[in-house]
This record gives structure tokens, sequence and C-alpha cells, in this order.
């Protein structure tokens, strides 16, 4: 090899990205979001660290759930708790072994449990951090709370969990929206006992989709409920979805305090999963909100106590959208506290379904807009 070999020409030792500036750099560590990569950005070099630091955009990515279970004390009373499916609380993993997601719905119908490993009691932290402990396995375990300490600027911070907390049988649908304060501001749910394809719809060539009745009439029904509904337990799984999707909800915002508490900058949070299931959001009032007036934790476990609640109720037995997607036994819940109502009521805004019909990405949302169409059933339901 030559002596001249070796010698590199000058533009080679020049280090491009010291002509960017930091204004350029923070817009393409904004567009990665994702915290793991930003991560792996802060090892490059100190500026890259220091830049970091200043996203406003980030993306936490849990890859598993571990549930705590309380099995440690022999005592009656934490016992009958710990047989409660409502004082079960989970942790978020950001690395580790895939582990089965929790079936929050399964516990609450009496499903069977797993047994506890573990000698410590019950607790609810979401699980994701900087330095965290190691397992048995040798995985480390991170808090999101940790982690996002090493930003100090987050405006958008969205986290996804592996999967929804309600196991439902398959070809059920279950979908969940809240809106959170300090409280439960609205939820919307939107569930069908089964989800099928047409191959034909008669609605391919450009329409909004239709509702029918499913006694063979082949028209339009008049929006009422089915005797049947009541007594072949479709109200009862209605009320146990409701239930579900309100206790999945409001555990998910009781472990997203110590982060709102910590991060002032933040103008959006959204805690979703990777099913689709349920998505709970916070915009900059419902956040500061928060931070004014603390939550009210409930006494049965660690989750925010849910206030009372009026619920309207839309039912269709077939719901046929466009695409050929066919919704059996649809159903659409929407959910405030009875102080929220009482103020509509008293401003004739109670007829106002708007922000129910824009609550589900498509097709959902197709579907939420024609079953508001349909009669209105009135529900109510006690602090919990």
């Amino acid at each position: 090899m030559s002596p001249s070999a070796s010698v590199r020409p000058d533009y080679l030792l020049i280090d491009h990205f010291d002509g960017l500036p930091d204004s350029l750099l923070l817009l393409v560590f904004n567009k990665i979001g994702d915290v793991k990569a930003l991560g792996r950005c802060c090892v490059v070099s100190r500026r890259f660290h220091s830049l970091v630091r200043q996203v406003e955009n980030v993306v936490v990515r849990v890859d598993c759930v571990i549930s705590d279970d309380d099995s440690t004390t022999s005592s009656p009373s934490s016992s009958d708790k710990s047989r409660n499916p409502f004082s079960n609380l989970f942790r978020f993993v950001f690395f580790g072994t895939i582990v089965k997601p929790f079936q929050f719905l399964n516990q609450f119908l009496g499903g069977p449990k797993r047994p506890s490993s573990s000698g410590a009691s019950s607790s609810s932290s979401l699980f994701l951090a900087e330095d965290g402990e190691v397992d048995q396995c040798g995985v480390t375990h991170h808090s999101p709370t940790q982690v996002l300490k090493n930003f100090n600027e987050v405006r958008f911070l969205r986290i996804e969990l592996p999967s929804g907390e309600l196991g439902i049988d398959d070809g059920v649908l279950l979908k969940w929206r809240a809106d959170f304060g300090s409280t439960l501001d609205n939820c919307v749910i939107l569930g069908a006992s089964s989800v099928v394809y047409s191959s034909k719809s008669a609605y391919d060539n450009g329409g909004d989709g239709f509702c029918t009745n499913n006694n063979g009439g082949g028209g339009d029904d008049n929006g009422s409920i089915p005797e049947s509904f009541y007594t072949n337990g479709g109200l009862k799984l209605r009320v146990v979805w409701t239930i579900s999707s309100l206790i999945a909800a409001s555990a998910r915002h009781y472990l997203l305090e110590p982060i709102i508490s910590e991060h002032k900058t933040l103008d959006n949070l959204v805690l979703t999963d990777a099913d689709g299931q349920g998505v709970l959001c916070m915009n900059r009032d419902q956040l500061e909100e928060l931070r004014v007036k603390p939550l009210s934790a409930s006494s049965a476990s660690k989750r925010t106590q849910v206030p009372a609640l009026n619920m309207r109720l839309w039912y269709a037995p077939h719901l046929e959208l466009p695409g050929g997607m066919v919704l059996k036994g649809a159903t659409l819940v929407a959910i405030r506290p009875s102080e929220q109502s009482a103020v509509a009521m008293s401003r004739k805004e109670v007829s106002d379904v708007s922000w129910v019909s824009t609550a589900f990405e498509e097709p959902y949302g197709t579907a939420a807009k024609i079953l508001v169409k349909r009669r209105t059933y009135c529900l109510e339901m006690n602090s919990f």
C-alpha cells in the first residue's frame, strides 16, 4: 500500500452535520419522535445529546405488559381485594420479554387468575425508565416517567401500549375514546357483537351505509331496541363493555399523573394501544386542570374515580358500512358526567352529538354518524 493511499481528501474529513443549523436537526428529531430511536441519537455526539433533550414531539411505544397481583397477605380484606378485578393494576414495560396482554374483561367476568410469583404487593405504575431494575430474566425495566425526564420541552406526547386492556372474543368489536381533565370529561364507546364482511354491499357505489332490522323484513327498523335485546343477555353485555371501558380509561388516566405533573410544557397527550381499542386524550386545558386540581382516586383501586354519569345509547341490529363491513348488534354509548349534562340541558345543548360522531376514525366514524340518528335511550350510572 503506497503512502499516498492512506491520505484522505479534505472533504472526507468534514463532518457535514456540523454545517446544519440546530433548527433543522430539531426538525428531523421531531419527525423521528420514537423515544428508542431518539435515545440512540443521543449517543452519537454531545451536540445530538443536547438537541434531543429539546424535542417537542415524543412517541413512547411500550413493548409488553406485566401485571402486579396482590397475593401476599392472607388477611380476608386483602384477599378479597386481590380477587376484585377492579383492583388489578398493571405495569407497562418498555423493554423485556413478551407476556400475554392483560385480560380485564375476562377477569371482570370471573375468569381464572394467574398465580403470582412475586412477594410484593400490587402497585400501579407505568414502566419504562432510564436506570431501571434488572429482573430474574436479565431484563431491564424502564418507566416512561423516568425516560421522559431526559426531555425538557415535550409538547406532544403519545404513549402506545402493545394491546388493549379488554380481552374480547374474536369477531367482537369494542372501541372507546375518553377525554379527561382532573376527572372524566366524556367517553364514547362503540361495540358490536360480531363483525362480518359482505362480498356485495348495497352501498359500494358511494353510499353512506344503512341500518336494517334482522327480523327478515328487509326494511329499515324504527330505531327501537327489540325485546330480545333485554332477554338474551344483550343489555348485560353492553353494561359489561361500558364498565370495563370506563375502568380501563380511568386506570390509564391515574397512571399518567406523574408525567403530567413533571412536564409543564405539554400541550397534547394521547395514551392509546396498538390494537386501536382505546384512546385517552388530554388537551392543554385538560392537562392544566389536572395540575391545578388533583385527581380523585378510587378507594377500590389505583385509578381515577369515575363520577356519576349520564349516558345515551343507540342500537342497530344490523349496520352495513361502505366497503362491505357489517356490524351485528351495533351499539354506541355516549357518556358525560351528570354535572356536565345538567349544564348542557340548561343551555339547550342536549341534542349536540357532534363530539360523538367524530370520536372514531373511519369506517367507525361513519358507524357513529349513522347510529346517532336513531332512537336515543338514556341511562344513568352512579360514581364508582
